[in-house]
């Protein structure tokens, strides 16, 4: 076990003359004349320490098993380090090998990777500088998303992973039976488990209302599943999903909290990563710190849909998808707005009611409703959140207009319940953890920003 203090990152800030204990794995080693340089991290950091081994400490066959990829714990002195990038340099006592990696078959000394190649090697790529960047900001990403809310007094609720509705009514859900489907009979679900059809959830949104109607600001923080048969680079069957609620509040409410919350955790994360960062800049995206930077560097630009629509034919691109009134933007219309028209994020608000979910406030024009999409440049879409429709009768009607794709209105008598007593405005919005990480790290496939990536045909570790 690795305690406090013990961590690679903080043994490289302490100071030259302590005793200590250094555990973890060998990247490199190199021998000289009368020494062996060892590489050594645990993942707490992107610089190595050097562990120093004079000749005679250990035996020949001893040394031979010290590769690449080998489990070590070395105690020693901590001194000063005459090498570039480090203060110190652990001159090594003594040295216990756990386990050893032949280098003739560890596939990470047997050639060199890129990002395609390492994703069937799950199990060793986060040994990887590469992944150790990517999985150190995603744990400083996480928390930043906890300290943003808590502070603010928002209480952490877990929404149930299995469902029975279908939070967006548009189908694309993995299915959750115990019955045996194999058998050749027509499936009586009244038979199953949960005596109905159950799902995994494709969003905790529902859930957070209820608990926003009691506790005014929740958020949760937890896997969602799509069922589509998606392989693009910005698609996961299983990701992690941000959502607050909150209740007392409107669209402009909505659109303040979700500008804070994107700045807030890039201020957060470029705080605690920089070196990382400045990794993944170097070797993947080198306008990452500028495009980071200029979320930061003022507000946000905010247009209605038709504004959007109208700046879009206007513009004289020719693009590839319609840009008419009633059609859904695409991926180059959110570039373009954000990247070449304004340069910086855009909140888009007042989407046409018939490509958005029945859940969303119908404006007064009949024809739009108050959602809202945060748009950066690079990954367009980042948030999409609206206000909810808190008028019973209102949202009785936009449920029974989806009836002919399967919404019934008896399995929502809970959801009209919540306007029938004590109902009030409320809104909320949705994160893609994985969409973000892509944003704070310049990765291109969102396969290379989950530990253990769920795709068509992917499910292996």
């Amino acid at each position: 076990m690795i305690l406090a203090g013990q961590y690679v990152r903080d043994l490289l800030e302490t100071a030259p003359g302590a005793s200590v204990t250094a555990r973890g794995w060998v990247k490199t080693r190199r021998d000289g004349k009368n020494v062996h340089f060892i590489q050594l991290n645990d993942g707490s950091s992107p610089t190595d320490l050097q562990v120093v081994v004079e000749q005679g400490l250990l035996a020949p066959e001893v040394i031979a098993r010290i590769t690449t990829g080998a489990s070590l714990t070395v105690e020693g002195d901590l001194v000063a380090s005459m090498g570039k990038g480090q203060k110190v340099e652990l001159k090594a006592r003594s040295v216990v090998i756990h386990g050893t990696a032949d280098p003739e078959e560890y596939p990470l000394q047997k050639k060199k990777h890129n990002l395609e190649t390492l994703r069937p090697l799950g199990h060793l790529r986060a040994r990887t500088n590469t992944f150790g960047a990517v999985f150190r900001v995603r744990n400083a990403l996480a928390r930043a998303i906890h300290q943003f809310f808590q502070e603010r007094g928002f209480l952490y609720i877990h929404a149930p992973v299995i469902s029975s509705s279908d939070a967006e009514g548009a189908g694309s859900m993995f299915q959750v039976t115990t019955l045996n489907l194999e058998a050749g009979k027509p499936a009586d679900f009244s038979q199953d488990f949960f005596a109905r059809r159950a799902y995994l959830t494709v969003s905790g949104q529902l859930e957070a209302e209820i608990l926003a109607l009691a506790f005014a600001n929740v958020y949760t923080f937890g896997p969602t599943f799509r069922a589509e048969n998606s392989n693009t680079p910005r698609h996961l069957a299983e990701f992690y999903m941000i959502e607050p609620e909150m209740a007392f509040c409107d669209l402009n409410d909505d659109q303040d909290l979700a500008e804070a919350f994107l700045k807030s955790l890039i201020g957060q994360v470029l705080a605690d990563c920089r070196p990382d960062l400045e990794f993944l800049s170097k070797w993947y995206e080198p306008e990452l710190f500028q495009n980071l930077e200029n979320v930061l560097a003022g507000p946000f630009e905010r247009i209605s849909y038709t504004e959007a629509v109208s700046l879009l034919q206007k513009s004289g691109k020719n693009f590839e998808f319609s840009t008419e009134w009633g059609c859904d933007l695409q991926s180059e219309h959110e570039r373009y707005l954000t990247e070449e028209l304004f340069k910086k994020p855009v909140i888009v608000t007042n989407y046409p009611r018939g490509i958005k979910a029945f859940y969303m406030r119908l404006n007064d024009d009949g024809k739009t409703v108050a959602a809202m999409d945060v748009l950066v440049p690079r990954i367009g879409e980042i948030v999409g959140g609206s206000q909810r429709e808190e008028r019973h009768d209102a949202l009785r009607d936009r449920i029974r207009e989806h009836a002919a794709t399967g919404m019934h209105e008896e399995n929502y008598w809970w959801y009209l319940d919540l306007r029938r007593f004590g109902g009030v405005e409320h809104a909320g919005f949705g994160m893609g953890f994985e969409r973000m990480m892509m944003y704070l790290t310049g990765m291109k496939n969102i396969r290379d920003v989950i530990a253990f990536p769920r795709t068509p045909g992917n499910a292996e570790f």
